[in-house]
């Protein structure tokens, strides 16, 4: 019996760091987007180069089981060069790998993640055997015996289990904690909000916010007074929406911002971490993973799990890969009383 089960994908990722790359800014009056650019037909050299193993179902295996929690990951590979360097990472780590599939006929899932001097990243994806997940392979069983399901988003093929994985979760009283994805999110409203009904903890960033809900955050729209921080009424808006079951939260990761929760009674408003950002890649990861983790031991402190979400998610994102730095509840305790001016806000909801 495994205290997590987490399902998603599994992926060789290559970092690589250049200089000379450069940050673009796009404003209109209602949006600003950048953009990562290198000159066209040239030839760059580059700066900083490392290789790991990635994806939203090993990367928040990993962290459950750094936490302590007893941890199985079903993710699906292919039987190539990419395979064997998933595998011998996870080999050498506590997950349970009983429900890792392999499939000779798919390649193994493989990204190339661009960093900018910033930290920030822009991530070429190769979905491969991620994208290939079939009901037929995925054992149910072991999910029933489970107490919580992580479920990291899902791409592709892969998408179709997602309705009967959480139906099933539900039957059997198994927690399910669901980081929705663009897959998901671009079916519509009306699907997701199925998905998210069955589930205990929902996680998506403000840009999947915003195209779920179909609200904007407009720039030139009134800030509202947050306790002694502001909170976008939009913002708001998108988590009232978002939450449609009873019993559950909503959390909105936003950034350098930080992140908000919403549990039907109370917004809440956590400031990220102070660190030296190496590389945002598996921030969200490391942040999600955690907070599920803090709520089932605090058995609901909303408050507590952002805090120890934004600790854990600074240290990843201090390190060069998206499952290193992870830091075990005892750690992340001492960083916290080192910083006691660290706090997250909380309001009663109106």
């Amino acid at each position: 019996m495994f205290n997590v089960i987490t399902i998603g994908s599994a992926t060789m990722d290559v970092f690589v760091e250049c200089d000379e790359a450069n940050i673009v800014s796009v404003s209109t009056k209602c949006s600003k987007s950048e953009f990562m650019s290198y000159p066209y037909g040239a030839k760059m050299e580059v700066s900083a180069f490392n290789s790991n193993v990635g994806g939203g179902g090993v990367n928040t295996a990993l962290n459950f089981a750094n936490l302590g929690f007893s941890t199985s990951a079903i993710c699906k590979i292919g039987d190539d060069i990419y395979s064997k360097g998933v595998l011998e990472v996870l080999n050498n780590s506590t997950l349970d790998l009983s429900n890792i599939i392999q499939d000779k006929n798919v390649s193994t899932g493989f990204s190339i993640i661009l960093l900018s001097f910033e930290g920030d990243r822009t991530v070429l994806a190769q979905r491969g055997a991620n994208a290939t997940l079939k009901k037929s392979e995925i054992d149910f069983d072991a999910i029933r015996q489970a107490k919580i399901l992580y479920i990291a988003p899902l791409s592709g093929e892969s998408n179709k289990v997602l309705a009967s994985i959480v139906e099933f979760a539900q039957e059997n009283n198994v927690k399910v904690c669901f980081n929705a994805g663009t897959t998901s999110i671009k079916k519509g409203f009306e699907y997701i909000k199925k998905i998210i009904d069955t589930a205990r903890i929902v996680v998506m960033n403000k840009e999947e916010a915003s195209l779920c809900t179909q609200i904007q955050v407009r720039p030139d729209s009134r800030l509202e007074k947050f306790s002694d921080e502001l909170i976008h009424p939009d913002i708001k808006k998108m988590l009232k929406k978002l939450k449609v079951g009873e019993e559950q939260v909503i959390i909105m990761t936003d950034g350098s911002k930080g992140a908000y929760a919403f549990d039907g009674k109370a917004f809440y408003q956590c400031p990220n971490f102070p660190a030296t950002v190496v590389s945002t890649l598996g921030a969200g990861d490391a942040f999600s993973s955690t907070f599920c983790a803090t709520f089932e031991k605090t058995q609901g402190d909303v408050g507590e799990s952002l805090m120890y979400g934004s600790v854990n998610s600074a240290s990843v994102v201090s390190n060069f890969g998206a499952n290193e730095g992870f830091l075990t509840f005892e750690k992340i305790e001492q960083k916290l009383k080192e910083t006691p001016d660290f706090q997250y806000k909380k309001i009663n909801a109106i």
